[in-house]
């Protein structure tokens, strides 16, 4: 996956709570295995007015001209709550989103998206009230997400530090998945199997 450093990008307002991820990417989209084509079903129900994505509701924000091309997603409390899928931190990846900011997320969501690159910024409600205003006020606000110093930066000046993990940051400056991360400890491994085979032959017999 790719490292994140600092994004500055066009940030999306999604005022609503207890986002879930049938909501994120609703089951009927899950038959794919590979984590490519999902952006086009993200928040399917309330992009569109059909079942086959043809009608797109004027109402929702990403269909807003304001919020095309946005990397930043700033939304309520709770989200990424309900089923565990890990098709919704793809379907937002595939779409476009690369940090997404809210006063909480569900725990196996977090770890999801973190998993897969997506950095989720934990702030207080009042201050991603005051996020909502600025960009409701301000067509094409773009934020700033700082991981290496863990800030958040509007245009006009507002300023929010924000904690994480240190291995989840760790990970997402250096673009490392979980396959990534085993991978740094290949030689450990190949030693390992080496050692192993000597002491355990009849196990490696073909």
């Amino acid at each position: 996956m790719q490292p994140f450093q600092t994004l500055t990008a066009t940030a999306a307002k999604l005022d609503q709570v207890n986002v879930d991820t049938d909501q994120i990417i609703p089951k009927q989209f899950l038959k794919k295995t590979e984590r490519t084509g999902f952006g086009i079903h993200l928040f399917h129900d309330w992009r569109f007015l059909d079942d086959a994505g043809q009608n797109q509701n004027p109402d929702f924000i990403l269909n807003q001209s304001r919020y095309q091309g946005a990397q930043i997603l700033v939304a309520g409390d709770n989200f990424g709550c309900g089923s565990s899928r890990e098709h919704a931190p793809w379907a937002l990846l595939d779409y476009g989103f690369q940090s997404i900011i809210a006063p909480s997320f569900a725990d196996i969501f977090y770890n999801n998206c973190a998993k897969n690159g997506i950095l989720l910024v934990g702030l207080p409600e009042d201050s991603v009230q005051q996020l909502f205003t600025e960009i409701e006020e301000n067509v094409g606000c773009e934020l700033t997400v700082d991981l290496p110093n863990q800030k958040v930066q509007s245009p006009k000046g507002l300023k929010f530090s924000f904690e994480i993990d240190s291995f989840v940051k760790h990970r997402l400056l250096n673009g490392l998945d979980d396959i990534g991360w085993t991978l740094q400890f290949q030689s450990e491994i190949e030693n390992f199997e080496a050692s192993y085979q000597k002491q355990a032959p009849w196990m490696f017999v073909h």
